[in-house]
């Protein structure tokens, strides 16, 4: 797009606006609803304020215009994060989707355990079932495993992992099974589980009411810790597929009751109709799911199927007596004129969805309020799974450019792409700690948790990276035409400071072109974060940014490509430009003034020239040096300069 094509449709009218400030009475908001209809990069939201401070608006229109920025680029990241959750969502409630139209059990249940096994990324996920007649367990469905041996085990009652599971109707985890000693180990299942070559397993019951009918596993070929979410998280797929028998059970019921008496087929009709409006109201959620929707308008589908107010509650303000036993059995609970339906996953009560004025409910009008409950819990699952999973993602990617583990460019670019993020663009790595000392070692993990979060939510928004790391976090963060290293490094240890409410000091590399061009590229550019990291808290100025450039010649020493040319330039250049243009002697009267003890009527000696040339000279170099260009500091810095400028090109000065 050109810029004319920019000015045209961006560039506020000119006159005097009644609000604003603006000249013809437009929106400062207008330039950025544009924007935002079209879907424009983060950058374009910069062109508008550019614009107006080029043509010299008022202030207040600027202002304006800034408010108006912020607030747009708010907006374009909660459409962006929306896109990302129901893309994330989707996977999650087609399960409930297949539930809600059961027609094939193997299927669900199938789709159950690939859909576990892809959420939460493990090697394998398997689930078994109890088999009363024979007094044992075996396995019904398997993802991932390549081992036929384990395919076919059938265990006895009690024994193994999923024994233990099945014994206490909890949820188990182990993070090396061979080593674990809390289950009854036995040749047959161990040989299975070698022939598999898992090592970290993890263990849900499938629950009916009280009683255990099966359990749904996750599996790693390597040691692993499961976090108590993914655990939450494969216990309600665990109730999705007790779900899922227990309606193939209901409708195998069904079916021979239609078969066998003819004096039911009417009670059969009215349960069929009400099951269908049961399979209604899944649909409807599952649809609504995945349109992006709420738990209140979860709520809101399910007052009109039951006739009745339903209202999403949080566990604190549910009856804990009522809340405590649906949780517990499983099912929605009576509790005066209302009915009780708790939202868990796993051991984790999220809330409640409360029927209120319906003291009669049927059962199967009951079963949709479970089943709304528990897709409830899915959502709010989902929703903490999804950012979770996206902060994960994010900080692996920064982890391997940081380790050197894959270097193939294409596939970190496709990485990247994948979490907005463009490896081709100029870069900045920071490194960034808290400063605050912890009293204790828990508090202290609690606050690197808040500074990894909210380093993690800064890189989501900015198209960046982040991971924890060292003791701190490192962050990846995309360079804006127009901004510098030092102000990205300022500007991110006031975000985080202000995130975590704590002084967070942050040192940053030298912009990086690009990030796949050496296979030590970001390790590199971290390492020179760390050092200028260090050097802001050695010298007192924690809870500030800075790079090497800030630290001046001493950046020589900070910077990890020992940039000696961009030294120079920056300390001298426009008086070496200045002798190049005009063929002029600058350079070599500043090597003389500062080797006659910067005294003039020596100085005109050493050149052979009039003091007052000498005093002309200088008068030239303090118009392009500044002011201060002889103060102590300044003075050491021009001198290395210098003496790294003869240096580098000898034979310029012979």
């Amino acid at each position: 797009m050109s810029s004319d094509h920019v000015r045209s449709t961006e560039r506020p009218a000119t006159g005097t606006g009644p609000a604003t400030g603006d000249p013809a009475g437009e929106s400062a908001e207008t330039p950025f609803l544009e924007l935002l209809a079209r879907g424009a990069s983060t950058a374009a939201y910069e062109q508008p304020v550019r614009l107006a401070r080029a043509e010299g608006r008022p202030a207040e229109w600027i202002g304006a215009l800034e408010r108006a920025r912020l607030l747009a680029l708010r907006v374009r990241a909660e459409l962006e994060g929306r896109r990302r959750r129901e893309a994330e969502l989707s996977a999650l409630f087609e399960t409930a989707h297949d539930l809600a139209g059961l027609r094939d059990l193997d299927a669900v249940l199938q789709a159950i355990v690939q859909r576990a096994r892809s959420l939460l990324g493990t090697d394998v996920a398997y689930l078994t079932l109890n088999d009363p007649a024979r007094g044992d367990t075996y396995m019904r469905v398997t993802e991932g495993s390549v081992a036929a041996r384990f395919q076919q085990l059938r265990l006895g009652m009690g024994e193994g992992l999923g024994g233990l599971v099945a014994q206490t109707a909890r949820p188990y985890v182990t993070d090396d099974y061979f080593k674990d000693a809390r289950f009854q180990h036995t040749g047959t299942i161990d040989g299975g589980v070698r022939d598999e070559g898992l090592i970290a397993i993890l263990g849900v019951p499938l629950m009916l009411g009280p009683h255990v009918i099966g359990v749904l596993f996750a599996a790693d070929r390597r040691a692993r810790i499961f976090e108590r979410e993914q655990i939450a998280l494969l216990g309600s797929f665990a109730a999705l597929a007790a779900a899922a028998i227990d309606s193939a059970n209901l409708l195998t019921e069904t079916r021979s009751a239609l078969a066998d008496l003819e004096r039911a087929n009417e009670i059969i009709r009215d349960r069929s109709a009400v099951i269908e409006r049961a399979s209604d109201v899944h649909d409807r959620l599952a649809e609504l799911v995945l349109r992006g929707g709420q738990v209140h308008d979860v709520a809101a589908a399910v007052s009109e199927v039951l006739d009745g107010t339903v209202d999403f509650t949080e566990a604190t303000a549910a009856p804990a007596d009522a809340l405590e036993a649906s949780r517990a059995e499983g099912h929605a609970v009576r509790h005066g004129q209302d009915w009780i339906a708790a939202v868990a996953a796993g051991g984790e009560l999220l809330g409640a969805l409360v029927l209120r004025g319906q003291p009669g409910l049927d059962p199967v009008d009951q079963r949709t309020l479970e089943r709304a409950a528990m897709v409830t819990s899915l959502l709010l699952l989902a929703r903490r799974s999804a950012a979770e999973a996206e902060q994960r993602v994010r900080g692996e990617l920064l982890d391997d450019l940081l380790d050197a583990r894959d270097r193939d460019p294409r596939l970190l670019r496709e990485r990247a792409a994948r979490l907005h993020a463009d490896l081709d663009a100029t870069h900045v790595v920071l490194a960034a700690r808290l400063d605050a000392p912890a009293t204790d070692a828990e508090q202290e993990a609690a606050a690197r948790r808040r500074l990894w979060s909210a380093a993690s939510h800064l890189a989501a928004t900015r198209q960046g990276l982040a991971v924890a790391r060292d003791g701190g976090t490192v962050l990846l963060l995309p360079l804006r035409r127009g901004d510098s290293a030092t102000e990205l490094a300022r500007r991110t240890a006031r975000h985080l400071g202000t995130g975590v409410n704590e002084a967070v000091t942050v040192g940053a590399s030298a912009p990086v072109e690009s990030l796949t061009t050496g296979s030590d590229t970001v390790t590199a550019a971290y390492d020179e974060a760390r050092r200028c990291l260090e050097a802001l808290r050695l010298l007192g100025r924690s809870g500030d940014g800075a790079a090497a450039q800030d630290f001046g010649f001493l950046g020589l020493l900070l910077a990890g490509d020992r940039d000696v040319a961009g030294f120079v330039d920056r300390t001298i250049g426009r008086v070496v430009a200045y002798d190049e243009r005009r063929g002029t002697d600058l350079i070599r009267t500043l090597e003389a003034y500062f080797a006659s003890g910067m005294s003039p009527a020596r100085t005109k000696d050493e050149l052979h020239v009039h003091v007052n040339t000498v005093a002309q000279r200088l008068e030239r170099v303090g118009r392009l040096l500044g002011e201060d260009w002889q103060a102590p500091t300044r003075a050491l810095e021009i001198q290395l300069a210098l003496r790294l400028h003869r240096l580098s090109a000898p034979a310029a000065h012979d």
